[in-house]
């Protein structure tokens, strides 16, 4: 049953809209369906790095720490912010200009990577969210790596249905004035999602 309820939890939280979402609409109207993949996954393989600094106690080190939760915020919130702005900066592009640009845009898996791993609010959700669910200490590691691995699966499930479901309206999302609009508003929300963690509290 315990199984059951985190399962159904987990797959209300992975709706929710925020920063993975964002990113992957992005890069998958901008660059295609291989992009929002690989961002993707970037974003899963981010998600197992925070399973297990929470299961080996990493997490909770840092969020102790003030200095380390402080930097890892900073860096966290300029990189969205970095992120957003290149957004707002980029002009809508031709096919032919978007071929000859390959070699000058970033890996969608780095970019879907570090995004995770440096959010700290991340690192909350996990060990604040996934001990719930634990039902004894002495299987706590073993449980707690389980459920962030079922996190994971879930999550790269629905990034994958949700990067399809966009393919199939980019033809129309590419056109220069939609293209356009829907970099601005991802590169605002993008920066505000990173101003947002900015003022994010360490919890005491």
């Amino acid at each position: 049953m315990i199984v059951i309820t985190y399962i159904i939890m987990t797959f209300f939280v992975v709706l929710s809209p925020g920063v993975d979402t964002a990113l992957i609409t992005k890069r998958t109207i901008a660059e295609g369906k291989k992009d929002g993949l690989q961002m993707a996954l970037g974003i899963t393989a981010g998600s197992l790095v925070h399973t297990l600094a929470a299961t080996l106690g990493i997490s909770m080190l840092i969020l102790q720490s003030a200095v380390a939760f402080t930097i890892l915020k900073w860096v966290g919130a300029i990189y969205l912010i970095y992120l957003g702005i290149r957004s707002l900066a980029k002009r809508p592009q031709t096919d032919q200009l978007n071929e000859t640009n390959q070699f000058n845009k970033g890996s969608a898996f780095k970019e879907g990577l570090l995004s995770n791993i440096l959010n700290p609010k991340v690192a909350v959700f996990f060990i604040t969210f996934l001990p719930q669910f634990v039902t004894a200490k002495n299987t706590a590691v073993i449980e707690l790596f389980t459920m962030g691995c079922i996190y994971a699966i879930i999550s790269v499930l629905w990034f994958v249905c949700y990067v399809y479901c966009l393919h199939f309206v980019r033809e129309w999302l590419l056109s220069p004035t939609v293209q356009g609009y829907m970099e601005k508003a991802t590169g605002i929300v993008l920066v505000g999602f990173g101003i947002k963690l900015l003022f994010t509290q360490r919890e005491a």
